[in-house]
């Protein structure tokens, strides 16, 4: 086993809540995820990514957390963490976990001691507090609006306000205070001591903030795309003395841990969280926001490939994840073309109605996205349900929706329920298979013909495209890259080590494929034709320069 293993990883997200419930509660578990150790293994991924677990009052799907050093005892124990790790180290898979430092949840033990500690005090300094404005206080501090929609401060019941980026249930801690410092480095190492591999950074970029007064109002705050590190909340350049020094928390173990950073940030910044002195990786969204179009395409993997290279570390391509409406539904919408997610938001707020969904076009073009993107060099961060072809939910009942987006927006934002809804492994009984109880979000009656048990026995199905796209992968995946540049309106033709090359057809007419032997492609061709919105890997014989 190499010690840069993620640096081409595979690596598959799990949602715990909604992957697998070995109880009868409705929310999945880690036991559930343990029982599914088979299934990941048959798919050939070489990590799964944890979100959270800890003890949380779901105030944000498990990212409001109150015990960092702990597991929901509706989803486990440390024990069951312990098997279900073990279980899969045996299947030769590693585990990263999901780190969330840029806020606690407001039940954790230092938030409590806060709120009843007086003002000024050190338990308050673990968190950001400040007085009120206006003649009795009563006014927020600032401006400043939360990420999740409304104020970014609440009041506590002494009248003082503490800030938070996100969900009033989520305070942001003051990472200026030495002992906010100290205690991540001891859970750091808890998990890692239990053989944890890695650690995904949550909010990687909002860490460290500039609170001097007066504050800024948001009128003068810069925009993130023109940052220069010296923006007050986000993307500071101080924030990588942290990760300096997780850096040596990592290299203490045998092999390193690693960490790859969730950095919501202008690409020209995204390098400076990785390096010999920082994290490993860092989440290239670009592609997750690219509309169905080989130029954008083409800019945009140009971009992080040079990116990386100039920082020495290795490509992240990321499709879909829990933040996001899943690809095979962005491609499916008429706005696939032009800004899928923006036109994903509005079919979200229609209850998935308008604009009209091609359910086939997108999930055509979802397979070839991601036989494009395990072509790349490079690691690809797959999630949850994607290698069925899932689709977005995007009619669940605003009555049942958790996403506490919804809310603090008004209803103006659907939120990220229709991503995270559990997934199916059967294609009848109770919950698909999920669960013997209710599943704590509903699954739509189509998830039938989606499930794994269906997919299973199907050998033209995404899930077996996944399997064998995955395992072809294993064998051919290397370091280098080159376009070819001969002209096919609307498709990209790269190659890889050895003469593997790529093709992907972006347009709506078929195209000549180049001489070469077909290894795989993410849809039926028939002669030497491209279909359109289809991707082909074929031996052509020449290696990149």
């Amino acid at each position: 086993m190499t010690s840069d293993w993620w640096a081409d990883a595979a690596v598959y997200q799990i949602y715990p809540r909604s992957f697998a419930d070995s109880g009868d509660d409705g929310l999945g578990d880690l036991r559930g995820v343990t029982s599914r150790v088979p299934y990941l293994s048959s798919l050939g991924i070489d990590a799964v990514w944890l979100s959270p677990f800890y003890p949380s009052a779901l105030a944000d799907g498990g990212y409001d957390v109150d015990d960092y050093r702990d597991v929901d005892p509706r989803l486990g124990t440390l024990d069951d963490f312990d098997e279900m790790v073990t279980a899969l180290h045996s299947a030769g898979i590693r585990v990263i976990v999901d780190l969330v430092p840029n806020h606690t949840s407001d039940r954790h033990a230092w938030f409590t001691e806060a709120l009843a500690a007086p003002k000024g005090s050190p338990a308050r300094d673990r968190y950001v507090f400040r007085d009120g404005t206006g003649p009795d206080g009563a006014s927020p501090p600032s401006d400043w609006q939360s990420i999740f929609g409304g104020s970014a401060w609440a009041q506590a019941p002494d009248g003082q306000w503490y800030l938070h980026m996100f969900a009033p249930e989520q305070p942001d801690l003051n990472w200026d205070n030495p002992e906010v410092r100290a205690d991540f480095l001891t859970t750091l190492r808890f998990w890692a001591d239990r053989g944890v591999d890695g650690f995904r950074i949550d909010v990687a970029h909002g860490l460290t903030k500039d609170l001097s007064e007066p504050l800024t109002p948001t009128a003068e705050l810069p925009d993130l795309a023109d940052a220069d590190g010296s923006h007050p909340l986000w993307d500071r350049d101080e924030v990588h003395d942290i990760y300096a020094e997780w850096r040596r928390v990592f290299d203490e173990y045998d092999p390193p841990r690693m960490a790859v950073a969730e950095a919501c940030v202008a690409p020209s910044r995204r390098h400076r969280y990785v390096g010999v002195d920082g994290l490993h990786q860092a989440f290239n969204f670009d592609l997750l926001e690219a509309a169905w179009d080989a130029e954008e395409f083409r800019a945009r993997i140009d971009r992080q490939v040079a990116e990386t290279e100039s920082a020495g570390a290795s490509a992240t391509w990321v499709l879909s994840n829990h933040d996001v409406v899943r690809h095979a539904t962005r491609y499916g919408l008429p706005g696939a073309e032009d800004n899928p997610r923006e036109t994903a938001a509005a079919w979200l707020l229609s209850d998935g109605t308008e604009p009209p969904l091609d359910r086939d076009l997108g999930l055509r073009r979802a397979r070839a996205a991601t036989l494009l993107t395990l072509a790349l060099p490079g690691s690809v961060y797959l999630y949850q349900g994607e290698e069925l072809g899932l689709h977005e939910v995007g009619d669940l009942p605003t009555e049942l929706i958790h996403d506490p987006e919804f809310r603090r927006s008004g209803g103006t934002r659907k939120g990220r329920d229709g991503c995270r809804v559990p997934i199916p492994w059967t294609s009848d009984g109770p919950s698909f298979g999920f669960s013997r109880g209710t599943p704590h979000l509903p699954q739509p009656e189509w998830f039938a013909d989606y499930s794994v048990a269906a997919e299973d026995a199907d050998p033209h199905s995404t899930l077996e495209i996944y399997r064998r796209a995955l395992a072809l992968r294993s064998k051919l995946r290397g370091r280098g890259f080159a376009w070819h540049d001969e002209t096919r309106p609307q498709a990209l033709h790269f190659v890889r080590p050895e003469g593997w090359d790529c093709i992907t057809n972006f347009g709506s007419r078929p195209v000549p494929l180049p001489e070469g032997t077909i290894l795989f492609a993410s849809a039926p061709i028939d002669g030497r034709l491209l279909p359109p919105d289809t991707t082909v890997w074929f031996l052509s014989g020449e290696t990149p320069t």
